[in-house]
């Protein structure tokens, strides 16, 4: 029985057919169903990224298979970033620990408060990805639907919230004790201090995320806005068993993938390691004076404000997230504008290790610890390999990415010489570093490509767990001082 004539269907509609039978499933096809099968805009689950190659990790590793199974029954869905971070398996189960905390298990704020935190983090960076996602969470949740209409209808107390969230995002470094007794002493719509806390690491953690979305190219799901189209396929043979089976992508009727030539030097790589061993024996034959090394650091920190991030790029396509949030036109600015001084902050000072793990892990016990070793996995985690070498120390360039994004967010550590950032690190790959982390919704994948180019997509990957766990953990120290500075 025909379930619907194609005499009146609207423009641009289609739906299965039948008439012949399927080769993969059997079923006819070339008969009107009147169904509408969504097709994914992308390929896969990144836009940087070659599916096949992701897909040939998520098959090979038995340790991933346990870890979907578990990310599939907590979130009921095995999501783009998941599958992108499954690069890195040891990284990703603690990833999905702590997310999981946060979002679900016993904590100062309600669940429904937790998923709309979320959506306001990642709005900031117009990130509709995460967005999306969260909606789902928070409907799911039972979250009043009237929240999503904008910020102004969500409660009091979620409002107060979008300053701290704003200069969190862009501006974390002028974050004072005032802030946060702005939230903590106004009366009826006041945060206790372990809530805030709660808010403050999941603000931080959707800032990040949003950075990791947009340096990895995350696509949308099928289901989601922006991740599918009712447009006509384009091979006569489409069957609605293409949904499940992999072959319903828009971009059926090209040819196959080749490698494009690159005309980066074959001696990239090679390049680099000689770098990092001409380093490594200079350290060994003298060191670097305190003197010298603070004046490296105010020179690297001046020199991070002329890496400019491209604006002409065309920006990913995005729903309109800007209800989600205040003050729209508030952004990044670089840390030391001309004619401005802010104090740095010395690592000694205040300190994730000393100071912020343990603040976190009172007031919401078992988070610093949980966020702890994301750290630690994300800054240790080492294959041992550069592109095609092996039996490699990476630990030099590991430190010189993660210091400079803390050196553009003003943190110093004063036992690191500063000049070894710019004998590792190209510009390029600065550009790259400084959108991702500082503005990230105008990452493109020319930048991406543009960074590394001999360097294998895993570890391009790793480099954006190494960018966004510092910019967590940079956001975290300046919320958590001015917290104890409140507090003393």
């Amino acid at each position: 029985m025909k379930l619907a004539s194609t005499a009146h269907q609207p423009q641009g509609y289609y739906g299965a057919v039948q008439g012949f039978p399927c080769n993969r499933c059997g079923s006819r096809r070339r008969e009107e169903l009147g169904v509408r099968i969504p097709r994914p805009l992308g390929q896969g689950p990144s836009r940087f990224i070659p599916e096949v190659e992701i897909l040939q990790v998520s098959t090979e590793d038995t340790q991933m298979h346990t870890l979907f199974a578990e990310s599939f029954t907590t979130l009921g869905r095995l999501d783009n970033i998941t599958l992108v971070m499954v690069f890195h398996p040891q990284y990703l189960e603690s990833f999905l620990k702590t997310q999981h905390y946060l979002l679900q298990m016993d904590g100062p704020l309600p669940l429904h408060y937790r998923h709309y935190i979320g959506i306001m983090a990642a709005a900031r960076h117009q990130c509709s990805y995460l967005v999306n996602l969260h909606v789902s969470d928070f409907l799911h949740v039972g979250g009043d639907p009237k929240w999503l209409n904008g910020l102004e209808n969500a409660p009091q107390k979620l409002q107060n919230l979008g300053e701290l969230n704003k200069i969190l995002a862009h501006r974390p470094w002028l974050i004072t004790k005032e802030h946060i007794e702005q939230l903590l002493k106004t009366e009826e719509h006041s945060w206790s201090l372990a809530e805030l806390i709660h808010a403050v690491v999941l603000l931080t953690h959707y800032h990040s995320l949003a950075s990791f979305t947009f340096g990895c190219g995350i696509n949308p799901e099928i289901h989601c806005d922006g991740g599918h189209t009712f447009r006509p396929p384009s091979v006569s043979d489409y069957c609605i068993c293409d949904i499940t089976n992999g072959n319903h992508s828009v971009c059926e009727t090209q040819g196959p993938v080749r490698n494009i030539p690159t005309t980066e030097p074959s001696s990239e790589v090679e390049a680099l390691m000689e770098k990092m061993k001409q380093l490594q024996e200079c350290r060994d034959e003298a060191k670097a004076s305190k003197e010298e090394k603070a004046t490296r650091f105010e020179k690297e920190k001046r020199e991070s404000m002329l890496v400019c991030c491209s604006e002409d790029e065309e920006m990913t396509p995005t729903r309109d997230v800007s209800r989600h949030f205040e003050d729209t036109s508030y952004g990044y600015k670089d840390f030391s504008r001309h004619g401005m001084h802010v104090p740095t902050l010395h690592a000694q000072d205040y300190s994730w290790e000393d100071h912020g793990y343990s603040l976190v892990n009172r007031l919401y016990p078992d988070v610093g610890q949980l966020i702890d070793e994301k750290f630690h996995i994300a800054y240790d985690l080492t294959y041992n390999t550069m592109a095609m070498h092996k039996d490699v120390d990476t630990s030099m360039l590991r430190r010189a990415i993660w210091n400079y994004i803390h050196c553009m967010f003003g943190i110093r550590y004063d036992d690191y010489d500063y000049g070894e950032i710019n004998q590792l690190l190209d510009r390029s790959f600065k550009v790259y570093i400084k959108t991702v982390v500082c503005m990230p919704e105008k990452t493109t994948k020319r930048m991406y490509d543009s960074f590394w180019r001999q360097f294998k997509h895993s570890e391009k990957v790793h480099v954006n767990l190494l960018l966004i766990e510092a910019r967590m953990q940079a956001e975290l120290l300046y919320a958590l001082r001015a917290i104890t500075r409140y507090m003393t």
